[in-house]
C-alpha cells in the first residue's frame, strides 16, 4: 500500500511537469510568432500596405492574449485554485473575452477583405480605403468591449445579475465566470456563430471563383506535351514542355488546399469550445472541469496558428522572416525572388496566389500575358521543377509555389 501511495505524488508531479511545459511552450510560440509578424511589417517596406493592417491588428490581438490572458490561465490550471484575488480574476476574463473576441473578429475582416480583393479587383482599391478599415478595426474592438468589460463589470452575465466572484459567498480561491442565457446567446452568436458562417461563405465564394477561372483558362488552352531528351552534367535529363494549363491547376489545387486549411483550423480550434460555451450557458452553470480546459486551450491555440496561416503564406512576409531570422536559403544566395506568374481571366483581371491567401490588391494585366510554356524537369524522381522560359532570362518554379529569377 505505501509504494502504491508513494507513486501518486511522483505520476502527479510528472503529469504537472508536462502540462506546464507544453502550456508554456504555447505561449512562447504564441508570443513569438506574432512578434514577428509585427517586426516583419515594421521591418519590410514592401509589408507596410492597407491590405496588411488586418494582418497586422490580429497579430497585435493575439500577442497581447499570450501577454496578458495566457500566462495567468496557465498558472490557474497548474495550481487548481485562484491566487490573485477577485478583482483581478474579473478583469483578467474580462481581458480573455474581449482579446479572443477580437482575435476571432479580425479573422472574419481578414476573410472579407479578401472576398472583395478577388470579387472586384479593379474597384477595391476605391473601396477599401483607409478611414473604412480604421473603421472597421474601431468596430472590432467596439464589440469586443461591449461583450466583456461591460456586461461582467455590470453583473450583466449572471444569473443573479450580481457581480461574478463578489458576493459574500464566493470564495477567494475560485475565479468564476459565470453564464445566464441572454448572455450567452448574444455572445455567441455574434461573435463566433454569425461570423463562422461569414466566413465559410466567403471562402466558398473565392474558391469557386479560382475554379471557375483555371476551368475557362484550361478549356481555352488545351494542354499540349512533348518531350526531348537532353544532357546535363554528362547525366541524361528529360525535360517535357506542358502549356500553362499546369501551372493554373497546380495554382488552384493549392488554393483549395490552403483555403482549407485555413477556416479547418478556425473551425477546430474554436468550435469545441462556442458549443460547450452555449450548452453551459443555456444550463446556467458554468463547469469548469477537464474538459472545459481542454477546449479552451484549443481555442486559445488559434492565436497561435494564425501567424503561420495568415502571414507565412504570403511570399513577402516569408522574405521577411527569413532577413530577420537571418536564414540562408536558395532565394538569398544569388536568386532574386520574383512574384508569381499571373492567371488571367477571361476579362483580363489577375487573380494571383496571393490574392486568394494574402490579400493583396489585384491589378490588371493584358490578357495573354500569362500564355507562357512551362518546361517540367525531372532530374530525379524525388525532384521536380518547373522553367518559365521568359525572354530576358530564366524563372524556376517548386511545385509548392516558391518561384526564383536569374
Amino acid at each position: 500500500m505505501s509504494s502504491v501511495s508513494s507513486s501518486e505524488p511522483s505520476e502527479k508531479l510528472l503529469s504537472q511537469v508536462v502540462l506546464g511545459i507544453s502550456l508554456s511552450s504555447l505561449i512562447l510560440l504564441t508570443i513569438s510568432g506574432n512578434v514577428l509578424v509585427c517586426l516583419a511589417v515594421c521591418a519590410s517596406r514592401r509589408l507596410r500596405c492597407l491590405t496588411n493592417c488586418f494582418i497586422v491588428s490580429l497579430a497585435i490581438t493575439d500577442l497581447l492574449l499570450g501577454l496578458l490572458v495566457l500566462p495567468f490561465s496557465a498558472l490557474s490550471l497548474l495550481s487548481d485554485e485562484w491566487l490573485l484575488g477577485p478583482d483581478f480574476c474579473n478583469l483578467y476574463i474580462c481581458m480573455d473575452v474581449m482579446l479572443c473576441t477580437a482575435s476571432i473578429l479580425n479573422l472574419l475582416a481578414i476573410s472579407v477583405d479578401r472576398y472583395l480583393a478577388v470579387t472586384m479587383p479593379l474597384r477595391y482599391a476605391s473601396v477599401v480605403l483607409p478611414w473604412r478599415v480604421a473603421m472597421v478595426m474601431a468596430c472590432v474592438w467596439t464589440v469586443s468591449i461591449a461583450v466583456s468589460f461591460l456586461p461582467i463589470q455590470m453583473g450583466w452575465n449572471t444569473p443573479d445579475g450580481k457581480v461574478q466572484n463578489h458576493r459574500p459567498e464566493d470564495s477567494d480561491k475560485e475565479c468564476k465566470f459565470e453564464l445566464n442565457r441572454p448572455y450567452v446567446l448574444i455572445d455567441s452568436l455574434f461573435t463566433f456563430y454569425l461570423p463562422l458562417v461569414a466566413m465559410c461563405w466567403t471562402y466558398l465564394r473565392i474558391l469557386r471563383i479560382a475554379r471557375a477561372q483555371a476551368k475557362r483558362i484550361i478549356s481555352a488552352r488545351p494542354a499540349c506535351t512533348t518531350t526531348s531528351y537532353t544532357r546535363r552534367n554528362n547525366s541524361p535529363t528529360r525535360t517535357t514542355v506542358v502549356s500553362s494549363v499546369t501551372a493554373v491547376a497546380l495554382r488552384e489545387h493549392k488554393a483549395t488546399v490552403t483555403l482549407a486549411a485555413v477556416i479547418g483550423a478556425f473551425v477546430v480550434c474554436w468550435l469545441p469550445y462556442f458549443i460547450m460555451f452555449t450548452v453551459m450557458g443555456l444550463r446556467e452553470q458554468l463547469e469548469q472541469g477537464t474538459l472545459y480546459s481542454v477546449v479552451l486551450w484549443l481555442g486559445y491555440a488559434n492565436s497561435a496558428l494564425n501567424p503561420v496561416l495568415y502571414a507565412a503564406l504570403n511570399r513577402d512576409f516569408r522574405s521577411a522572416y527569413a532577413r530577420l531570422l537571418k536564414c540562408r536559403c536558395p532565394s538569398y544566395n544569388g536568386w532574386r525572388t520574383r512574384q508569381p506568374s499571373p492567371t488571367v481571366t477571361a476579362a483580363g483581371q489577375e487573380l494571383t496566389e496571393v490574392t486568394l491567401l494574402c490579400g493583396h490588391t489585384p491589378t490588371t494585366c493584358r490578357a495573354g500575358q500569362a500564355d507562357k510554356d512551362l518546361m517540367l524537369q525531372e532530374v530525379s524522381s524525388s525532384s521536380t521543377t518547373a522553367t518559365v522560359q521568359l525572354a530576358n532570362g530564366t524563372a524556376t518554379t517548386d511545385l509548392n509555389g516558391s518561384e526564383r529569377f536569374c
